[in-house]
């Protein structure tokens, strides 16, 4: 069943049961690779918000969580400029520290967000991404931990949205053609 946002039309692509399946299992893998550790997850808004509440509440270790605001879209096309609204007040030294992010396409946000994480000395930096557009990729990204790779179009929902809409479902549209 397809459904309108603004102007365009969507249909379903990653359904809320595959989505939660993949999550518990990402959970599963982390959790087995930091034990130990107390690491610090930061979760990049807005997009990530859905996917930071799920991972997290499936981990079985001790960790914390944090948030900040990285922007660098305007409808349904990247701006190329990266914008940083809210900022990271948690000591990073020597910390093992997992970035949450909803999707990867360009890689260009953290290309250019990395390195301020990478100069306040973490033990380990990782990142853990529910999607990956490798087709869409200019800047080289490592994903530590990755949900799914999905084609290089417009997916809409489950924290991704279209000009403020549609974040709120709970399953992954794309974009009719």
């Amino acid at each position: 069943m397809t459904i309108q946002v603004h102007d365009k039309r969507f249909e379903p692509f990653i359904t809320e049961a595959t989505l939660q399946q993949r999550i518990k299992e990402l959970a599963a893998e982390i959790s087995k690779d930091l034990q130990g550790t107390k690491p610090l997850f930061i979760a990049i808004l807005n997009g990530s918000f859905m996917f930071a509440a799920d991972i997290f509440k499936h981990l079985t270790i001790e960790a914390e969580i944090s948030f900040i605001k990285l922007a660098s879209y305007k409808g349904v096309k990247s701006t190329g400029n990266v914008v940083t609204a809210i900022g990271l007040d948690e000591d990073l030294f020597g910390r093992t520290v997992v970035i949450l992010e909803d999707i990867v396409d360009t890689g260009k946000t953290l290309h250019q967000f990395l390195p301020q994480l990478r100069h306040q000395q973490p033990k380990k930096l990782l990142v853990a991404s529910l999607l990956h557009k490798p087709d869409a990729l200019t800047h080289a990204v490592q994903i530590d931990y990755l949900g799914f790779s999905v084609p290089n179009k417009f997916l809409l929902g489950y924290g991704l949205d279209y000009d403020g809409l549609g974040r709120n479902l709970p399953e992954i549209y794309q974009l009719c053609e």
